[in-house]
């Protein structure tokens, strides 16, 4: 009998939440196992855990706001019309957001980890120029891969682990843009997908490109350094050779982080400007504002040592 009554009792514990919002049709499914509440949100957190009952990216972050970032991309003049959208990131979001994506420190910090992610990527894929329509930040995501290839990005050096695929070209491509045969392998082993072999997966698949450009701002380029997850939401304490190097908590160290000498301990250079200016721009159309930022030396990689330098190829 009593056996009976506790099947009956999970039985009723499971309820609809109608928290479901206009960008999705799937509901909020909520139970009680064993005294704990789990949750099941459909296509953004799928399966029953107690994490799924948490604030979720697309609790803040909607079909609009993605909308607002970056409404130029279906422009006629754009370059990847009908590539990108909203559904692709989050689908791709939801395999970080366990592990602090966009849920580490609550909805501010959450809503300020989106304006630097995404102003990341707006940079490193806009083709907004000084007198574009909606002016220069209006158009991240109008690319999807490199137009013109220079070369096809095949460093020999990495012959043995990461040896290029014949007919196989290794430019360009994504969300924050992948670049020669070994940075496509790595990324492929990280994700599970054979990339070496077939690196337009990338341009062909939004949410696989997202994934890749997730994956690269949670994982360290190196073991001994942070994340630039990590040095944005406050999980990386400085060391004091860090302190030295003036590389701070914030996101200009995300910066160094990604990109190094390309961008960071050159001065205010129109590359790190760039990105700087869209992750402001979007802090704004966020509601969250500028001001949330932090000072300069924060903001900033102007005057930091970078960690890693960017060599044209792996070997030189």
């Amino acid at each position: 009998m009593e056996a009976k009554l506790w099947v009956l009792a999970v039985v009723l514990a499971i309820v609809v939440v109608g928290l479901a919002d206009a960008d999705s049709t799937t509901p909020k499914l909520v139970k009680t196992v064993k005294g704990k509440k789990v949750c099941d949100r459909g296509w953004e957190c799928k399966g029953w855990s107690q994490f799924c009952c948490n604030e979720t990216i697309s609790d803040y972050f909607q079909t609009y706001q993605f909308e607002n970032l970056f409404s130029k991309r279906n422009s006629p003049v754009a370059h990847a019309v009908g590539y990108w959208d909203y559904k692709s990131f989050i689908t791709a979001a939801a395999v970080y957001q366990p592990l602090g994506f966009g849920t580490t420190g609550g909805k501010l910090m959450g809503m300020k980890e989106m304006s630097a992610f995404l102003g990341h990527v707006g940079s490193k894929t806009s083709c907004g120029y000084g007198v574009a329509t909606g002016g220069p930040l209006a158009w991240g995501l109008c690319y999807n891969k490199e137009m013109s290839p220079s070369q096809s990005y095949c460093d020999d050096y990495y012959k043995y682990t990461y040896p290029c695929t014949p007919g196989a070209d290794y430019y360009g491509r994504g969300a924050l843009p992948i670049y020669w045969n070994y940075n496509y392998g790595a990324t492929g082993e990280a994700l599970k997908v054979d990339l070496l072999n077939h690196p337009e997966y990338i341009e062909q698949n939004a949410t696989l490109a997202f994934q890749a450009a997730i994956w690269r701002w949670m994982t360290p380029v190196k073991k001994s350094q942070p994340s630039a997850h990590d040095v944005f939401v406050g999980n990386w304490k400085p060391t004091k050779n860090d302190t030295l190097a003036k590389r701070n908590p914030g996101f200009g160290t995300t910066m160094n982080v990604l990109y190094g000498d390309q961008v960071c301990g050159q001065g205010d250079v129109d590359g790190m400007n760039s990105i700087v200016s869209h992750f402001l721009y979007y802090l704004d159309l966020l509601g969250v504002g500028r001001e949330e930022a932090g000072p300069h030396e924060v903001l900033t990689c102007a005057e930091q040592k970078p960690f890693n330098s960017a060599p044209t190829t792996a070997s030189s």
